[in-house]
């Protein structure tokens, strides 16, 4: 029996023609260097560029390639829309991925969270009420969450945040790939994106940004990237990024296609097993993500258990230690403990078939059936 790999919000297998694309890209030459090999990957590096800015609606002057979604999400709270006009506060949702928690906790500004309601949607008169209160703000709120797939409207955040003279960042890293994602028309200031979400190498991410909005070097070094990003360019990755950037705009339609089998999965849980919860059901979600639990299963448990049947998935954000914690998603939603530590994400992608999924559903099933009757004794 084949593996089935339903983690695709963690990491998309890479493409074998953005595979190919790397490896051949890693014979270029530098290009910061003047002769022709270093020529030709700057011809290569901007060509990439243009077609990320192209990928969301982006202009290729406003495009900073980092090593992947972080270190983009990092350089974001830097931002400033003039020379002198640093920004004293960050408003920062409760379901922003770590890469931005973490980053505006460090960041020397003052941090004020936005709350969200029992579906993960910002709170809108809170943050009416968070805008108007003070000087202007770096507003973090991400396009998608990484954990339930829960979208944001962005185009009314947006002009709430423009009519008080603030800047919005949004982390686009899960929304690239599976939903059309267009700067203009999203109204943000700047957008961060990622390679390996959308079949690209790992490594090597972008932050997209307006023009006129200054970007403070977080690397200092060789004044690459316009000054904004030091060090040499990953050429053979900023290639790869490009290309599944490209391949996936044209996958879109399939991508979106995967709403059916989520909800088609959705109901065959929900049949079976009438407790559990579907976290962010009633919100628009990505077409692939589903997030669920029931009190008394753990999540990290099923994770094991599913690997064991050749079933992968997850119990939230992947982190660099490998272990299960508990979902300040799920936590700012507002579900009880007993609740969001049985929790699981399934994110299917553009290769999952009606038969992964049901063999998701029926292994799932399976153990949440041994909780019901361990319960019952």
């Amino acid at each position: 029996m084949s593996r089935i790999y339903l983690d695709y919000n963690a990491t998309a297998p890479i493409r074998p023609e953005v595979q190919n694309a790397v490896a051949q890209a890693l014979e270029l030459g530098n290009p910061s260097a003047v002769h022709a090999e270093g020529r030709r990957a700057r011809a290569a590096v901007e060509q990439a560029r243009a077609s990320v800015a192209e990928f969301v609606g982006g202009v290729p002057e406003g495009v900073v390639f980092t090593s992947g979604g972080t270190e983009a999400c990092n350089l974001a709270l830097g931002l400033r829309a003039a020379p002198a006009g640093k920004l004293e506060r960050v408003l920062v949702s409760t379901i922003e991925h770590a890469a931005v928690r973490q980053a505006a906790a460090a960041s020397g500004l003052g941090v004020e969270n936005l709350p969200v309601n029992s579906d993960g949607v910002i709170d809108m008169a809170a943050l009416d009420a968070a805008l108007s209160t003070s000087a202007p703000a770096l507003v973090c709120v991400m396009v998608a969450n990484n954990e339930t797939g829960v979208l944001q409207p962005i185009r009314e955040i947006a002009e709430r945040v423009t009519a008080h003279g603030s800047i919005l960042f949004c982390d686009g890293v899960q929304a690239a790939g599976k939903i059309p994602l267009n700067v203009e028309d999203l109204g943000c200031d700047a957008l961060a994106v990622s390679a390996h979400k959308i079949g690209g190498p790992m490594g090597v991410g972008a932050l997209v940004v307006r023009p006129g909005l200054v970007v403070p070097p977080s690397i200092a070094g060789g004044g690459q990237e316009l000054g904004r990003r030091g060090g040499s360019e990953n050429v053979s990755g900023i290639i790869g990024f490009s290309l599944a950037a490209e391949l996936s705009v044209g996958e879109l339609s399939l991508v979106s296609a995967l709403a059916g089998k989520r909800d088609r999965m959705e109901a065959g849980l929900r049949a079976a097993m009438p407790d559990i919860c579907i976290f962010g059901a009633d919100a628009p979600r990505l077409p692939n993500t589903s997030c669920f639990g029931l009190s008394g299963l753990l999540g990290e448990t099923v994770v094991m258990a599913l690997d064991l049947a050749d079933i992968s998935v997850s119990s939230g954000a992947a982190c660099s230690s490998g272990k299960v914690s508990r979902s300040h998603v799920l936590d700012a939603m507002g579900f009880e403990h007993d609740l969001t530590i049985g929790a699981i994400r399934v994110s299917l992608g553009r290769d999952t078939s009606d038969a992964a999924v049901d063999r998701l559903v029926e292994n799932w099933l399976k153990l949440a059936a041994k909780v019901e009757h361990a319960a019952a004794q």
